[in-house]
């Protein structure tokens, strides 16, 4: 456990926070982008390398609202967050 509170979703092993790079689909489908420097956990116990809901959010909802077709084959995650939008946020999630 982590002084945070947090463990490991997958096993309840002590987690630390990571950098890691990610490979995502676009929501259209048409092809997948390397994102670089993404906020992680990694467990020390399984080794486990994943992202909390709010960064999966924050992708997902910036590829929902922006021209996918303006995003390079690889980018960091906070020169993806600050591309250009669309619309200010996603009205579809409640």
């Amino acid at each position: 456990m982590t002084e945070d509170g947090k463990t490991c979703e997958w096993c309840a092993g002590n987690v630390t926070d990571s950098v890691t790079t990610v490979y995502w689909e676009l929501p259209d489908g048409t092809r997948s982008i390397e994102i670089h420097e993404v906020p992680g956990i990694l467990c020390r116990s399984c080794g486990m390398e994943y992202q909390e809901e709010e960064v999966i959010m924050d992708i997902e909802d910036q590829l929902m609202l922006m021209d996918t077709k303006t995003i390079p084959k690889a980018v960091r995650f906070d020169e993806l967050l600050q591309m250009p939008r669309f619309l200010k946020k996603n009205y579809f999630r409640y």
